[in-house]
């Protein structure tokens, strides 16, 4: 069998996300309840059967760190692992110049590892997919490089890499974040993007990052300055994430990819979980999500004193283990572990952290409340946005975010 590498670029600053990044990096970012973005990209892999895994890190690491060695622990005695490699400067006094340069600054993992095929992943990313089926494609193709590819409609186009592709799945153009993406054939409204998930021949990787090392005028950048040149002198293939089929998936359910590099997608990708039929379904138990497991109780619901409206209840909302509702209803809302909400209060269309408390007779409504916060009785937070505006983030789509540990009064 065929010697695998996934390297996982983590380093990035995640600015679009803050103020969820102001103390931790993007890919640690919560996610559903009691998953790190993170969590996906890595249990893609596991579940592929990828079993050897870096993770590159760099801003502000080390929450994702702990997550990584508290709960990526892979059999040993076979040689699997998920490892956090932190910039190491080993080509001069740099912090990693960007996604290309991350990898050539550590090609000692590649000449430790000798994989025949190494795939360089994005690790902000919430999706399914099967990376073998990416690998036969690649191997069938006899491609130098693979990128996988999602159609998205056309005004999104200027925030991804836009692919021209050949009837045969060959890459013909490459445009990084163009102003004017072109359309799809055949489609004016979409255009093919690149999800940044590329897989290389392990030789073609490193010839390439190492030409990219030695331009002085380079982005360093995989798709601006590895990519947009790669195809033009070496067969570079363009695989279908539409096509790929994972265990247990419904079919509504393929091609969802989510780049969460905004609050407001990052709001709506939350959302998305807490329909009656989920387009994105976590309990999907042949192609499991993993991440740390919890030494806490159980959800618990408590009051039901009807004549005075003090019920303990959550209606279309996903809630962590540990979680209190105490006389209070929770609606279209998605809770962590050991969150409280506090009696006569509701909360609507809500993104919970870590340890929230929600005090009593409070009214919120499309927030996102980090860790850590305690919310005093009687608040009122996203029924008047100028208000909400004056103490707290509101991204343009009008959701509310309050940052992690903020003294709420």
């Amino acid at each position: 069998m065929a010697k695998l590498l996934a390297m996982i670029l983590a380093g990035g600053a995640g600015t679009r996300l803050e103020p969820l990044t102001r103390e931790r990096a993007k890919p640690a970012v919560p996610f559903g309840g009691r998953y790190r973005i993170i969590d996906f990209v890595l249990s893609n892999f596991a579940n592929s059967g990828v079993y050897r895994m870096k993770v590159l890190t760099q801003y502000k690491s080390d929450s994702l760190n702990n997550h990584l060695s508290r709960t990526w622990r892979m059999t040993a005695f076979l040689g699997h692992y998920v490892e956090a490699v932190p910039a190491q400067m080993r080509t001069g006094l740099d912090w990693y110049k960007g996604s290309a340069d991350a990898i050539y600054q550590n090609l000692n993992i590649i000449t430790d590892e000798e994989p025949d095929y190494i795939f360089v992943f994005g690790a902000d990313h919430v999706y399914r997919m099967d990376a073998r089926e990416m690998l036969d494609f690649h191997i069938t193709k006899k491609a130098a490089c693979t990128v996988a590819a999602i159609p998205v409609p056309i005004e999104q186009g200027r925030e991804f890499g836009i692919i021209d592709v050949g009837p045969d799945g060959q890459m013909r153009q490459f445009l990084e974040k163009p102003k004017d993406p072109p359309p799809m054939p055949g489609n004016p409204k979409m255009c093919l993007a690149s999800m940044g998930n590329y897989l290389f021949s392990t030789n073609v990787l490193v010839q390439e990052v190492v030409r990219d090392a030695a331009d002085e005028t380079s982005a360093h950048d995989f798709g601006k300055s590895i990519i947009s040149e790669l195809y033009k002198h070496a067969p570079v293939y363009v695989y279908d994430f539409a096509q790929n089929r994972v265990a247990g998936q419904e079919e509504k359910e393929r091609g969802y990819w989510r780049d969460v590099g905004n609050i407001d997608v990052y709001y709506q990708s939350n959302m998305d979980l807490v329909e009656v039929n989920p387009i994105f379904n976590l309990y999907n138990d042949r192609w499991p999500i993993y991440t740390q497991p919890n030494n806490l109780p159980p959800a618990k619901f408590v009051f039901a004193d009807e004549p005075n409206h003090r019920v303990g209840r959550a209606m279309d909302s996903l809630v962590s283990e540990g979680c209190i509702i105490s006389g209070s209803g929770v609606k279209r809302s998605v809770l962590s572990p050991k969150v409280r909400v506090n009696s006569y209060s509701e909360v609507e269309d809500c993104i919970l952290f870590e340890n929230v408390t929600i005090g009593r007779r409070c009214r919120i409504r499309r927030a996102i409340i980090d860790k850590n916060v305690e919310i005093p009785p009687g608040m009122t937070i996203g029924y008047d946005l100028e208000e909400d505006r004056r103490r707290f983030h509101v991204t343009s789509g009008g959701v509310v975010v309050i940052p992690k540990g903020m003294k709420v009064t």
